[in-house]
This record gives C-alpha cells, structure tokens and sequence, in this order.
C-alpha cells in the first residue's frame, strides 16, 4: 500500500505577502545594505535585517567571490549589555 504525500499544492505559496526569509534572500539583502552604506555589524544586521546568522550568510557571499572583511568592535545590544562584535565591510563584488 503507496502512502499519499499530501496534496500537490499544499506547499505552494499562496498569499502574495508571504515573507521569504530563505538563505538566498538574505544574502541578497546583506548585498543591498552593503551597496547603501559599505559596512554592516552583527547586531545591525539582526535588527534591521533579521538575519539571525550573519556570519554564515557572509560566508556564504565569500565562497561566492565576495571580498568581505570582518573587524572586531565592541557593540552594545538593545538590552544594553556590551559585546565583541564583526563589522563586516564589502570590499570587492564578485567578478
């Protein structure tokens, strides 16, 4: 006996304002913060972003041919508490 998987359009988005916040979506909105203001922390990333790990999306862009170097700051949260934190800075775009 074959055991049904669902229904076909069970997984499709249907709702025009459903929020992709998928891997590709948010290295595309790290490259859109980077071309309007060059530089980007972890913090600023989270908040403004809602990248919630920053560091494996700007991984992701170097194994993509981004230049991207990281400088370590000291950041203060929303909550007030002080943190060593990466400033990450578009260097070069892909070729």
């Amino acid at each position: 006996m074959e055991k049904e998987k669902g229904h076909p359009q069970a997984a499709q988005n249907t709702h025009g304002d459903h929020n992709d916040n998928s891997a590709h979506t948010q290295r595309l909105h790290l490259l859109a913060a980077f071309e309007k203001q060059h530089s980007l922390t972890t913090i600023e990333a989270r908040r403004d972003l809602d990248i919630l790990m920053p560091a494996a999306r700007v991984f992701e862009l170097r194994a993509m041919g981004y230049d991207i170097a990281t400088i370590w700051t000291q950041g203060v949260t929303e909550c007030g508490r002080k943190h060593r934190i990466a400033r990450y800075v578009l260097k070069k775009a892909a070729p």
